[in-house]
């Protein structure tokens, strides 16, 4: 665990062990109000969970701005989180706002930015917020290139200067029972770790069809996990939560090279747009442990979601809170949501004035799972020192993404994307 990120191991299990009512209803916010107003940013199905996450968090926090590319998916996800939370959803009409410039709008009229759109703009989005003075709660991955993660690193500073908070939605991190396996591998409940295998195996993850009236930039942007130059690929968008776990239990560190496979296998149609369906990557961290991590997104296959750590004395399967071998033991804390209680930390620090700062693990973890993507794209090796030096981006950059440019990709005669080729495609 890191103190700056979680507090104390002890304070954080008692607190999750009695769920979120250790928060008065009537703690004073600093900002010298008892109602901290949130905005969002994203109107996605993870926008509109990441906003209802932070008002189960705290009864002071009122939603009062929201954001999307299309303000139908604002309106819809309004109407959705007024249902749920009618006393803390107080977004009235001039304050919903649609475009790839609507996030400016949000930040002026909030306390706290959720920011849950599409990754290629999280680094932008995040920078502007905390300049603004605003704390920040940003969705995974934060980044999708190396260009990306340099931003997300100095507006994380930034924030440190600030004394604002940045809570990261990797949420592993806020699980106790998580934490409570993690400290106990740490402590040798397993031996010496010499491998772990990763898995993130699932059907395809949010498809949304082609509407008519849309530009084909703002059809890439609203259906954005299935095009590499808006999601940066399912490496980033689902396996980082894998290896941000995988960094965690071998104390933060951060791998020293990998290689990766990867392709478009089955899945075909414009709705697929230009990302691979099937991805393997192999890290090797310091002291020879490798780190073995697959995702896939095709459906009618096994799906699995696993972290396994083999150690010379042991295992554990961190998911599933168990270790075996010379040590047997299960977590038998209370069930928690792990997406409730991030939120609950950045209120928490919010109210108390002790701003915590998620920035150390956000910039490795999504690095880490970068490397591994651009490894798949291009079949190379991708060495640590090779991509925390290189400044590649996918173009364009974020600020220059306007609804009627020419986009990155076009799909041919059959409504097929182009997808890149390993071995021929080279991008750092």
């Amino acid at each position: 665990m890191n103190d700056r990120t979680t507090g104390s191991r002890r304070e954080f299990l008692r607190n999750a062990a009695i769920g979120l009512s250790w928060l008065p209803a009537s703690a004073g916010y600093v900002g010298g109000s008892d109602v901290i107003r949130v905005g969002l940013i994203g109107c996605g199905g993870r926008g509109e969970a990441a906003a209802l996450n932070a008002m189960n968090a705290d009864k002071g926090v009122q939603l009062v701005a929201m954001a999307d590319l299309l303000m139908d998916r604002v309106q819809e996800k309004r109407t959705a989180l007024r249902l749920k939370k009618p006393d803390q959803v107080q977004v009235t009409d001039d304050r919903c706002f649609a475009g790839f410039d609507a996030y400016r709008r949000v930040i002026e009229c909030s306390d706290v930015v959720i920011i849950a759109n599409a990754a290629k703009f999280h680094p932008l989005h995040m920078k502007a917020a905390i300049e603004a003075g605003k704390h920040v709660f940003v969705e995974k991955p934060h980044a999708i290139d190396p260009a990306g993660v340099k931003v997300v690193a100095e507006a994380c500073e930034l924030a440190r200067r600030k004394k604002l908070c940045v809570v990261s939605g990797l949420q592993s991190r806020y699980h106790p029972g998580y934490i409570e396996t993690v400290r106990r591998i740490h402590e040798g409940a397993i031996g010496e770790v010499i491998a772990i295998e990763e898995n993130f195996l699932r059907a395809p993850y949010v498809l949304y069809p082609r509407r008519p009236g849309l530009t084909e930039v703002e059809y890439q942007a609203s259906n954005q996990y299935h095009f590499h130059w808006l999601s940066g690929d399912d490496v980033p968008q689902s396996l980082i939560h894998n290896l941000d776990r995988a960094s965690w239990v071998l104390k933060e560190a951060a791998p020293l090279k990998c290689h990766g496979m990867g392709g478009r296998s089955t899945l075909r149609g414009e709705i697929y747009g230009s990302v691979f369906d099937h991805h393997a990557v192999v890290y090797e961290f310091p002291n020879h442990v490798r780190v073995y991590a697959f995702c896939r997104t095709i459906p009618n296959c096994y799906n699995e979601t696993s972290s396994r750590i083999l150690g010379a004395k042991g295992r554990a399967s961190l998911l599933e809170m168990r270790i075996e071998g010379e040590t047997t033991w299960q977590y038998q804390g209370p069930k928690v949501n792990p997406y409730d209680l991030e939120h609950v930390a950045l209120f928490r620090a919010i109210r108390s004035g002790q701003p915590i700062n998620n920035g150390d693990y956000m910039v490795r973890s999504t690095l880490i799972a970068i490397m591994g993507q651009i490894s798949c794209y291009t079949g190379e090796e991708i060495t640590w020192e090779r991509i925390s030096k290189s400044d590649f981006y996918y173009p364009p950059r974020p600020e220059e993404v306007h609804k009627d440019m020419e986009p990155p990709v076009r799909p041919d005669a059959e409504g097929i994307y182009p997808v890149f080729i390993p071995g021929v495609t080279r991008l750092l």
